[in-house]
């Protein structure tokens, strides 16, 4: 294929596999003509529908596990009143995928929620994004927030055999990315290795290279997956690819339970100093198959997510707990 040719599909295929805000914003925009009546309507249809269930005991595992909280807690004084909450002038997609579900309820229910990357414990119960993956972090209370940014899923045309041999990593470098600054420090010399930043920052310029859309990223059988602010946002996009995610135990988790993915299972556990990663990248080019299975057990993972009725059903019952619980 000629150099024209292979740039021209690398970006048609890049651009088959986004979700595009401009498409969500409209389609978000539109469901606010609908009036909130119609939804409070259909809540409480939809809450007795979860009770009768096949899969009524994974619901509430996964509703158990996103908002932890079991005894009553009170309501604080920062909190917004449903009816009251006005469309902001930044993190737009954070505020139409908490309306979404929000506009179910009474106007007058209050809600404390953090918009943006969450890496801290909050005080009091709160919805957010994401939270920090530790014994007490029942105050975070997970909602599938900015899923226009985080919830691709490519359909990978690209067979696991067919691609290089090598591991890729691109993306943003900040002082406080100890763990990308750790990862260029040890492995930005190797050949088995195509990493860099994008960053264009003092002193690290020695480490940049250009940026790679995602079709040319999934080129390569092995995908450096780094905790930035909080949570990867590459992680559910190669998960759901035919290359393998190489990482570290993750630190912070999202809708996407990054806390119950199993290592060398869902994934190739690396040390938090990235010193054993060459060896695992030989380890499983010269054990195809065991690569192979990652994969396939990374795509059943993915598939939980793929049902949009279910992960709706999800969402109104995290949020039907949280009010219920708030005095």
């Amino acid at each position: 294929m000629k150099l024209i040719n292979q740039k021209w599909f690398s970006n048609w295929m890049s651009f088959r596999y986004k979700n595009f805000k401009q498409f969500y914003y409209l389609k978000s925009t539109l469901k606010l003509l609908i009036p909130n009546r119609y939804f409070q309507w259909r809540l409480s249809s939809l809450l007795k529908h979860a009770e009768k269930r096949n899969d009524k005991s994974y619901l509430f595992e996964r509703i158990n596990h996103y908002i932890k909280i079991e005894k009553p807690f009170a309501s604080i004084p920062d909190s917004l009143r449903i009816g009251d909450i006005k469309f902001p002038d930044k993190l737009k997609t954070y505020h139409f995928d908490t309306r979404e579900f929000t506009r179910y309820f009474p106007d007058d229910y209050r809600i404390n929620r953090i918009f943006g990357d969450v890496s801290y414990l909050p005080k009091n119960p709160s919805i957010v994004k994401s939270r920090p993956i530790t014994p007490d972090n029942s105050n975070a209370i997970l909602l599938n927030l900015n899923k226009i940014r985080h919830f691709t899923f490519p359909k990978d045309i690209t067979p696991y055999h067919q691609k290089k041999n090598k591991l890729i990593w691109r993306g943003a470098l900040y002082e406080h990315h100890t763990l990308r600054l750790k990862c260029l420090q040890t492995l930005y010399d190797y050949e088995q290795c195509d990493i860099g930043h994008t960053s264009n920052r003092q002193p690290y310029l020695k480490w940049r290279k250009p940026r790679l859309n995602m079709y040319n990223m999934l080129q390569h059988k092995f995908v450096m997956v780094i905790e930035g602010n909080d949570v990867a946002t590459s992680l559910k996009w190669v998960m759901a690819s035919n290359s393998v995610v190489i990482m570290t135990k993750p630190r912070f988790e999202t809708w996407f339970m990054e806390s119950k993915l199993i290592p060398d299972y869902h994934y190739i556990l690396v040390n938090d100093d990235y010193s054993d990663v060459i060896e695992k990248i030989n380890h499983y080019l010269a054990h195809p198959d065991q690569a192979l299975q990652i994969i396939n057990n990374a795509h059943a993972y993915i598939q939980q997510f793929k049902n949009k009725k279910r992960e709706k059903l999800i969402s109104l019952m995290v949020l039907n707990k949280y009010f219920q619980l708030q005095q």
